[in-house]
């Protein structure tokens, strides 16, 4: 025991643990500073410049020109709405969802573990093979509209109507996201102890009651986590609106996202500069809003 003191007494001994600890932090340190920090640089310094792709790259200093021009640019404007409007719907959609099929497949009903399985499919299976499926679906005589015809609704250019080009991707990626959550959930859902439903229906709680009062309170640290990898991915959407409109945003800028305009400009008209500064509006976007979420849910952590 005086053995120890000593040791944690001596500074020589102190310094050694130290040193031995960064240098178990440096591999990592390495990674984060190639893959994220270095990036993160480079992008800020793209945003100040004008960059010269054609015949050799080279960089012109406009300062913040690049961040003015997101001001005056009214397909950012249409970008943004379009983003927010996806998001506003599919995270509590596809939230919500995935706690009711994660209370369900919990309830111990039969063939639970198959349930799971046919629930989770659209999760593992490629977003760009899944979204020309539902191309085939909702093609004017695809399979989506043969079923509103037949029960007497109306029919859509799901496709080609920007009224409702957008709201089709939002039903195929709350269908592909919502299990992937459902997971989650389940898995919050087995770590509640029995004894307090028990103890509920030993006070006379019935099934909802003990969902609103003891479910709900105990998962809510999940839902914040839930909620915060929805807002992130839903606000990076591009491979479905890419693929649904060919890379142009249509029809008529309605599936047009932040992402798609950074593709846009990048690739397509090659203005790096003012990419990056798209790229930066939408990460101080995800910030505020993320913050936000965290105040509303108390601060909550898994």
């Amino acid at each position: 025991m005086w053995e120890i003191r000593r040791r944690y007494r001596n500074p020589r001994w102190n310094m050694t643990e130290s040193l031995a600890g960064y240098l178990f932090m440096i591999p990592t340190i390495l990674v984060l500073g190639t893959f994220v920090v270095l990036p993160i640089l480079y992008a800020v310094f793209l945003s100040l410049h004008k960059v010269q792709l054609l015949g050799g790259i080279e960089y012109e200093f406009i300062g913040f020109r690049n961040f003015t021009r997101l001001i005056e640019d009214e397909r950012v404007w249409i970008a943004l709405k379009n983003t927010a409007e996806y998001v506003v719907i599919v995270v509590p959609t596809q939230t919500v969802l995935a706690l009711i099929l994660a209370v369900t497949l919990n309830a111990g009903i039969r063939g639970k573990n198959w349930w799971r399985i046919l629930y989770f499919l659209p999760t593992v299976t490629s977003s760009a093979v899944l979204t020309l499926i539902f191309m085939w679906i909702y093609n004017t005589d695809g399979l989506l509209n043969d079923f509103l015809a037949f029960v007497g609704l109306p029919t859509y250019n799901w496709l080609g109507d920007p009224a409702v080009a957008l709201k089709g991707i939002m039903i195929m990626n709350i269908w592909s996201t919502a299990p992937f959550y459902m997971v989650i959930y389940l898995a919050a859902l087995q770590d509640i102890p029995e004894k307090l439903y028990e103890a509920a229906e030993l006070d006379g709680a019935n099934g909802w009651q003990k969902f609103i009062y003891i479910t709900i309170p105990l998962v809510k640290p999940v839902t914040f986590f839930v909620v915060a990898v929805g807002i992130i991915g839903t606000f990076q959407l591009f491979d479905q609106s890419y693929i649904f409109s060919g890379g142009t945003g249509g029809p008529n800028n309605a599936t047009l996202t932040v992402v798609l305009l950074i593709y846009q400009a990048v690739f397509r008209n090659l203005q790096m500069g003012y990419a990056a500064a798209i790229a930066f509006l939408l990460a101080a976007v995800i910030i505020i809003i993320t913050l936000m979420q965290q105040r509303f849910f108390g601060g909550e952590r898994i």
